[in-house]
């Protein structure tokens, strides 16, 4: 069965370009399909299909009438620190930039949330205390560290 929701992410040209820019961050992504269509009166668009981590995700490139912002942004679980330090690196990379808690931005402004599996466990651990700890200490960070979100014993 087809999916029935699969997110369109507006760029503004050349979506083959920006497919190849994420699948080379997201290793074993691929690239399902392209068409670029010509029209004489509003200059054509180009249109990409790609997969990451199993999850379909289409490239409209028709223009730069609408931007990205944080409303809308894609969560990465990550199984460890050099996980997080991968995609957090990657991302940034060639234009991208860092924000709080996790978050950052890819070169072409779509938001990402780079967060080890433990941030999600921690913050919602039966005791409060380790719950509170983690969240401040999540608070005050950029890149997640996961060592930082464990009280010392």
């Amino acid at each position: 069965m087809a999916k029935k929701i699969t997110p369109c992410l507006w760029v503004e040209k050349d979506a083959k370009k920006v497919a190849q820019y994420y699948l080379s961050i997201f290793k074993n992504g691929k690239l399902k399909s392209y068409q670029a269509y010509k029209n004489a009166s509003n200059g054509g668009f180009d249109f990409a299909t790609m997969e990451l981590l199993g999850f379909e995700f289409q490239i409209l490139a028709a223009g730069p009438h609408f931007k990205f912002n944080e409303a809308v942004s894609f969560s990465i679980a990550c199984k460890d620190q050099a996980e997080v330090d991968y995609y957090w690196k990657a991302l940034t990379a060639k234009g991208g930039s860092e924000g709080p808690c996790g978050w950052v931005k890819g070169k072409y402004g779509l938001s990402w949330q780079v967060n080890p599996v433990q941030l999600t466990r921690l913050i919602t651990h039966k005791d409060k205390a380790k719950r509170t700890f983690a969240l401040n200490a999540m608070m005050k960070m950029k890149k997640i560290i996961i060592a930082d979100l464990e009280e010392a014993k």
